[in-house]
């Protein structure tokens, strides 16, 4: 601190004393000023700036005029000598601890998701290749868990009560009557599993018996009628390798979708209803079940060839990114993260038919545009 930032002098005092009637008292009169006035030197120049950083005045009494004028701080009294400074405040300057870096969670148990996953692949297969029937049972089996899943979280979440019974057996009605007598078969057991949840419904007090009905419907379309693809495809005579090419593209697609986007991922595709989802995530979903459509239709599916798998493989991602988008939709609206808790890892059985069931039925129109329903 220089002479020329104290300011201007005054008379006979240039600042407070460490030895009169009170630090920072004015002047007490003549007297005072003629037995002090031999104390008074004059101010030594010393650096602006001192050695050790900060301002450190020589006199514990004098204000700070260092440093930028008219600073927006407040006014902190200075300790007396020997005391301990009040409240100390850690200097601006100080470098703050680095975080940490966060890795990126999946945010699942993936060791149990991927046993369990492993286990249902498993079984899926052996039941396609050994007897078709026992694969339409487990088609069967899996959409009336989905019902139960479904109806539950309703009438849970939002009261409303769609009738499990009749959806429960016109579901299995149509998974079978797909399989036994096709597409005529699916639509006759959907439009009398239709009329039965009207009537069911009319068993109860007539007060929202609108709301519960258009649920229940909904649930009738929306699992057991799209499964009943799945049971068409398997009707013809490459019909374990269609069901087999239908459910590897979908898990290439939701595969393919998680590596990249978990890796790569920056652009949200759709913050508002699934915020986990990005652009580039849909984009490795399209290139993995692109590639590996071409390798299933040329492989695997008869008279297959490998730019119809291109297109059934694009066909695929957008399809099951849309279903899964769609469930989640579904989810916001309810407020729940899963639909169940029956497949550690996975949730339930409706967060894993999410993209399955709406990718069945282009997988079902494509091979036969393709290859011939066969």
């Amino acid at each position: 601190m220089n002479d020329s930032s104290w300011g201007t002098p005054q008379t006979g005092y240039w600042g407070p004393s460490d030895h009169g009637p009170g630090r920072g008292a004015a002047p007490a009169g003549p007297a005072y000023d003629a037995h002090y006035a031999q104390q008074t030197r004059p101010m030594p120049i010393v650096p602006d700036v001192p050695e050790h950083g900060g301002d450190q005045d020589a006199d514990p009494g004098a204000a700070r005029l260092s440093g930028p004028p008219f600073r927006d701080e407040p006014t902190r009294a200075r300790p007396h000598p020997g005391e301990a400074p009040q409240n100390p405040e850690p200097m601006p300057d100080a470098p703050q601890p680095a975080r940490a870096p966060q890795k990126k969670s999946a945010g699942r148990d993936l060791g149990a998701a991927i046993g369990v996953g492993v286990g249902l692949g498993a079984v899926i297969v052996a039941s396609l290749f050994v007897v078709k029937a026992v694969f339409v049972g487990v088609v069967t089996v899996a959409v009336v868990v989905g019902l139960w899943e479904l109806t539950t979280r309703l009438k849970e979440c939002k009261g409303i009560r769609a009738p499990l019974v009749p959806l429960a057996l016109g579901g299995a009605a149509m998974v079978v009557s797909g399989y036994a007598r096709g597409a005529e078969g699916a639509w006759v057991a959907m439009a009398l599993t239709a009329l039965a949840v009207l009537v069911w419904r009319m068993t109860a007090p007539p007060e929202n018996y609108l709301r519960d009905v258009t649920a229940g419907l909904f649930a009738a379309f929306y699992v057991p009628f799209l499964a009943t693809f799945v049971a068409m495809m398997l009707t013809a005579d490459d019909g374990p390798w269609r069901v087999l090419t239908f459910l590897l593209l979908t898990v290439v697609s939701d595969t393919g979708a998680y590596a990249v986007g978990w890796r790569f991922g920056t652009h949200k595709l759709a913050p508002r209803i699934s915020p986990g989802k990005t652009r580039e995530g849909l984009l490795g979903a399209i290139a993995f079940s692109m590639a590996a459509g071409a390798l299933c239709m040329q492989f695997l599916i008869d008279d297959g060839r490998w730019w119809q798998g291109l297109l059934l493989g694009l066909a695929v991602a957008v399809s099951a990114t849309l279903g899964d988008l769609g469930e989640s939709m579904i989810k916001r609206d309810l407020g729940i993260k899963d639909m169940g808790t029956l497949l550690p890892g996975h949730g339930g059985i409706m967060d894993r038919l999410d993209s399955l069931l709406p990718t069945a039925p282009v997988v079902w129109l494509l091979l036969v545009l393709f290859v011939g329903s066969g």
